[in-house]
């Protein structure tokens, strides 16, 4: 009778461990995305609209939902991260800090002369830019802040989690277009601590869920440019000129010094907001 008590508290502190949980979060959810994502990508040969709208629809409540099922069987607990109360101003919000942030980098290329709108496109170009960005602000949040940030904050503690997720944010887009090292570093630097930040402020999803949205969006969609090194066809054409330290070159605005300082500061303010609100997590080897 004894083992027989004492297997299931064995089995169910190796499922609450760390990295089991982040393996099986992590592999879940990309389990379901990708497919759904073949499953849609079969159909859409003719470019459909509906199809392509429908697809992005499908895939951001199968990732949700795999989400949420993860949560629950696993760690059985209520998904806060994912209430729906204020769930549409926090949304709000968050496009509204992502569009504001990138719009001011634009801006200030433009004013420089290292950013020219070249021509523009037909609104059409709108809504594949628009599923892609949401589907992935939705499935990356998810993963790198819901599953990777969230969890090893319990044991490193809130600073390391931030340092070592925006990292690892960072080393992942090398393997993105016209990625460099700057590049990957800006990455890791202006979405990595800016994002954790977000989510560290509210504790919830849809602040840096619509902050990545708007900002990857807003990119490729409206002003022309490439997105982490993925080209960008948006309302306008535009070419991006000078330094790369300064412009981005090739990967995009994103590589830019101007965008790293303007998300740096967001995200400082955000960790200051956050740190106001509720002490920080300690490494589990302070406590």
């Amino acid at each position: 009778m004894a083992q027989q008590t004492a297997t299931p508290g064995i089995l169910w502190k190796i499922l609450q461990f760390p990295a089991t949980r982040i393996f099986l979060g992590a592999f879940w959810i990309i389990f379901a995305v990708v497919g759904t994502q073949t499953f849609f990508a079969s159909l859409i040969g003719s470019n459909s609209l509906l199809l392509l709208l429908v697809g992005m629809v499908v895939t951001i409540g199968v990732a949700l939902g795999a989400y949420f099922t993860f949560v629950r069987a696993i760690e059985k607990r209520p998904v806060t991260e994912l209430s729906t109360s204020g769930a549409l101003r926090e949304l709000g919000l968050g496009v509204l800090v992502g569009t504001g942030l990138f719009t001011a980098v634009i801006a200030l290329l433009w004013l420089l002369g290292y950013y020219t709108v070249t021509g523009s496109n037909s609104l059409a170009n709108v809504w594949p830019m628009l599923t892609l960005a949401a589907t992935t602000a939705v499935f990356e949040e998810l993963l790198f802040r819901g599953i990777l940030f969230r969890i090893i904050e319990e044991p490193l503690g809130t600073w390391l989690a931030l340092a070592f997720s925006a990292l690892l944010f960072g080393i992942l887009h090398l393997g993105n277009p016209n990625a460099t090292l700057w590049a990957a570093t800006a990455i890791a630097i202006e979405a990595g601590i800016l994002l954790a930040a977000g989510y560290m402020f509210t504790r919830r999803l849809w602040l840096v869920i619509g902050i990545h949205f708007a900002w990857n969006f807003v990119q490729g969609g409206i002003f022309g440019v490439a997105v982490s090194g993925n080209e960008g066809a948006g309302v306008l054409q535009s070419s991006l000129s000078g330094p790369v330290l300064l412009s981005g070159g090739a990967f995009g605005a994103e590589g830019s010094i101007f965008a790293v300082m303007f998300c740096l500061a967001a995200g400082l303010y955000f960790v200051r907001l956050a740190y106001r609100k509720r002490p920080f997590t300690t490494p589990i080897w302070r406590r």
